[in-house]
């Protein structure tokens, strides 16, 4: 699908000039604030526990990966970000070695005794090594059991005594020097760097900071980034300010030639010193029709991702409105590396198992509801149909396989209902389970206006095969920490990818990882396991893809997840922001970016 682009952007690419700017090195501007809005509420600010979307955003404001992806690069690139270089990576793809610049350095904290801390390798060693505390219960841990040397080793003794011992060696993850570390590798993985991108596994913390707050270090989140924290209240708002001790870091990005936006982008911001903006006020607004308020009011600078309820209105034709038009909004619009489905607790007595009628009633489910309805009313067209569990645009897709992912028959969902005996015995009009005990399905979901919108689009679905379903509403922090720990039936949710590969998905279904590891339908299935391992160890290629198109044949066969839509994200800024682009990945971050323009806002902040 074409990425659409507003005809304001298109129209003043023309007229910029691609010559490379000077650095510029100016501090950020109080006066410059750039205001936003997530529609769910933080988690933790602790890297290794925020493994949300929204928390993410946060953490990976305040501290440092090793590397990072290039702002304006599509495809996505990988460059080094606190790295004097790319790593370097042995002929057999076992040995990572890497170089940490020198003269980073975190910001200012009590525990480090009133000096400059200067970030060194042995941070991201730490770091990566708290991923193995089982006090933390990491989700991100899946990425180093089974696959980084003495890991395994290192976790069994932890789990026995409920601790880690930091200061005991461990072969795989080892600091060399003052500046540089070396992770080994089991056996090959070479999606492997990617996690040096992904804050949730590899951003670095200061042992002092976290031994300081102990449980509390999801509070008080101190890095070497471009942000720190200035005010939390909880669910409510979180403010940025810089952070006074933040490198020299210049905007620099190497978009393709046809990239009209980026080189736009580039001609614009090249040469100016990060971050640019002084204060960044973050809102949780969990309704969509107050935040879109919001934005038009000019209470938010941007609208990300823009909800589909307010497409005819706000871009109707994937154009902006005219009204817009007129009051200079931009718009971007792109498929998002994005997958919304709906999952089945394996475990659950109802619902869950392998046996052919459990499997029946899954797929029947899955046969019976209405995606094609989801994606024209509640989505308003801004979707297309999923038939694997990745989304296009990942490493490992391929357009033209299909799976029967999609399918939406009534007939064939009644038909194996009544062949695993789910019929209806006292004629209220829902069925019974085989041994006649009720069938009652709970699905899972938040107070949100969207999600009641799609409960009633499932409640129909399920009662014109004669299920009943039942929903258990709460915040999604709430049901996140539930669904990791097994106790939901069912729950919707969406995922964007955090590598562009397939393997973001794939790894939720892997077996080792069910729980807190990511795999939250608890899947366990030793044929999809042996495709998964064989996988993780290829390179992208023809092999690999055919691989990942026979795990996701067992994924529409068993139906641990009723795979569902691919998103098309559209976002609208107003023309004060300036240097905004979408990351494709949710490791990855914008903030530090973007500039404001307050000669264009037409009156004062609030």
């Amino acid at each position: 699908m074409a990425r659409v682009r507003s005809r304001h952007l298109a129209a003043g690419v023309a007229a910029l000039s691609l010559a490379a700017a000077a650095p510029t090195a100016a501090e950020p501007d109080p006066a410059k604030v750039f205001r936003y809005a997530f529609p769910i509420a933080e988690t933790s600010l602790d890297p290794a526990k925020g493994i949300d979307l929204y928390s993410g955003a946060i953490t990976a404001s305040i501290f440092d990966v090793p590397l990072k992806y290039d702002y304006l690069a599509r495809p996505l690139r990988l460059k080094p970000n606190t790295l004097a270089a790319m790593p370097e990576i042995s002929a057999d793809g076992l040995t990572y070695t890497l170089r940490v610049k020198p003269g980073i350095h975190f910001d200012d904290h009590p525990a480090f005794g009133g000096r400059k801390r200067e970030l060194v390798a042995e941070d991201y060693v730490y770091s990566m090594k708290r991923l193995l505390d089982p006090k933390l219960a990491a989700q991100m841990l899946s990425q180093f059991e089974g696959h980084v040397v003495g890991v395994d080793e290192a976790l069994a003794k932890a789990r026995k005594a409920n601790r880690l011992d930091y200061d005991a060696p461990i072969e795989g993850l080892r600091t060399l020097d003052r500046y540089t570390f070396r992770i080994r590798l089991v056996r090959p993985f070479y999606n492997f760097i990617y996690n040096l991108a992904d804050c949730r596994v590899s951003c670095a913390v200061a042992r002092e900071v976290v031994e300081h707050h102990g449980e509390d270090i999801g509070a008080n989140p101190v890095g070497t980034g471009p942000y720190r924290l200035a005010f939390w209240k909880r669910s409510s708002k979180l403010v940025l300010e810089p952070n006074p001790r933040y490198r020299e870091d210049w905007f620099d990005g190497e978009p393709a030639a046809d990239d009209a936006q980026g080189q736009a982008i580039l001609a614009t911001m090249r040469g100016k010193r990060l971050p640019l903006v002084g204060r960044v006020e973050v809102y949780i607004v969990e309704e969509e029709q107050p935040r879109w308020l919001a934005f038009l009011n000019e209470e938010f600078d941007l609208a990300y991702e823009v909800s589909a309820e307010f497409a005819h209105v706000a871009f109707p034709g994937n154009r902006p409105a005219p009204n817009l038009q007129r009051r200079g909004m931009q718009m971007a619009q792109e498929p998002g590396l994005d997958l919304t489905f709906a999952y089945f607790n394996m475990q659950d007595p109802l619902v869950g198992g392998y046996t052919p009628e459990k499997v029946a009633l899954r797929r029947a489910m899955s046969l019976g509801y209405n995606t094609r309805d989801e994606i024209a009313i509640v989505r308003k067209g801004q979707a297309i149909l999923a038939h694997a569990p990745y989304s296009p645009g990942v490493a490992g897709h391929d357009p033209n396989f299909r799976t029967s992912a999609s399918e939406y028959s009534i007939p064939k969902a009644r038909a194996l209902l009544d062949v695993f005996g789910y019929v209806d015995r006292d004629g209220d009009g829902y069925r019974e389970q085989p041994d006649g005990r009720p069938l009652v399905i709970e699905i899972a979901s938040t107070p949100s206006a969207r999600d009641q919108q799609i409960d009633e689009l499932w409640k129909r679905s399920m009662d014109d095969i004669g299920v009943r379903m039942t929903f258990r509403k709460a915040k999604w922090p709430d049901l996140l920490k539930e669904a990791y720990a097994g106790k939901l039936m069912m729950w919707k949710l969406g995922g964007s990818a955090a590598a562009p590969d397939a393997d973001t998905w794939l790894a939720s279904l892997y077996g080792p990882n069910a729980g807190l590891k990511g795999n939250v339908a608890q899947f366990r299935l030793d044929a999809y396991d042996r495709l998964y391992e064989r996988a993780r160890a290829l390179p992208d290629s023809p092999e690999r893809t055919k691989l990942y198109q026979e795990m996701a044949r067992l994924v529409v066969a068993y139906a641990p997840w009723k795979v569902n839509t691919h998103r098309v994200l559209t976002d609208m800024w107003h023309p004060w922001v300036i240097g905004f682009r979408r990351p494709p990945v949710q490791s990855d971050m914008f903030w530090k970016y973007i500039d404001i323009d307050n000669a264009k806002r037409p009156r004062a902040s609030p």
